[in-house]
């Protein structure tokens, strides 16, 4: 069954003012995409139904708001991409950016292949999980890798940095204890390559969004190379949604 064959009638609310600024143009797809999480979605389960209600702020315009951080015309590589977020709300709002949606699972692989078709967007799909090598040789290096509830920060700064060139960023959507995390993964930030980190903070209420930005340096260090440390010595990814 098509995505089309499996779509509801009881989609999603109206797009906020926020969604209408952020998306412009390609507010009618970005529309088709609630629609589509909101039926077929729902069905398949890459996104719970209590979350329906509120799919706009939370999870579209959330998304979206990565793109605040994002160079133009820079390749992205979305980490973890499940439904497709972040990364097909940033290639809506974003069309300049060539993106990559990365994801192990190779039934929500099928479902990004067919919203990517529904929408007609040019972007890649490629399963594979960043932590491992043939994934990293594949994809090669982007000048920026995001993230939405993927892994704790301090590991997913090791599954992500190497797939970002130096100077490059991880763009990590994070909740409001994102400086916490900062804080408590100083360590592991900096053994997996990470130089300067700040935490970007936009939007309001359920649209409220904290990226964190992590700057790639130009090499890990010793402790992020060795047994223990940095991609090595860490067990699968945590999803936490």
């Amino acid at each position: 069954m098509t995505l089309g064959e499996q779509d509801r009638l009881d989609g999603p609310s109206a797009p906020t003012p926020e969604a209408v600024e952020l998306f412009g143009d390609a507010l009618p797809r970005a529309a088709r995409f609630a629609e589509l999480l909101a039926g077929p979605g729902r069905e398949q389960g890459v996104i719970g139904p209590r979350e329906l209600p509120r799919l706009w702020n939370r999870h579209l315009v959330n998304s979206a708001w990565v793109g605040s951080v994002v160079p133009e015309n820079a390749t992205v590589v979305d980490i973890g991409s499940g439904a497709g977020l972040p990364g097909i709300p940033l290639a809506l709002a974003r069309p300049d950016l060539r993106i990559t949606l990365l994801e192990p699972m190779a039934r929500r692989v099928a479902w990004l292949e067919e919203v990517v078709a529904a929408l007609e967007l040019d972007v890649v799909v490629r399963r594979g999980r960043a932590e491992e090598r043939e994934t990293r040789r594949a994809v090669g290096e982007s000048d920026v890798a995001t993230a939405r509830a993927v892994a704790p920060l301090g590991r997913l700064a090791a599954w992500s940095l190497p797939l970002v060139r130096p100077g490059g960023t991880l763009a990590a959507l994070k909740g409001a204890s994102a400086q916490d995390e900062v804080r408590r993964d100083a360590v592991e930030l900096r053994a997996a390559g990470g130089g300067d980190v700040e935490v970007v903070t936009t939007g309001a209420g359920d649209a409220l969004t904290h990226i964190v930005v992590v700057h790639r340096t130009e090499r890990r260090t010793a402790a992020g190379s060795g047994p223990g440390g940095g991609r090595r010595g860490r067990g699968r990814k945590d999803r936490s949604s």
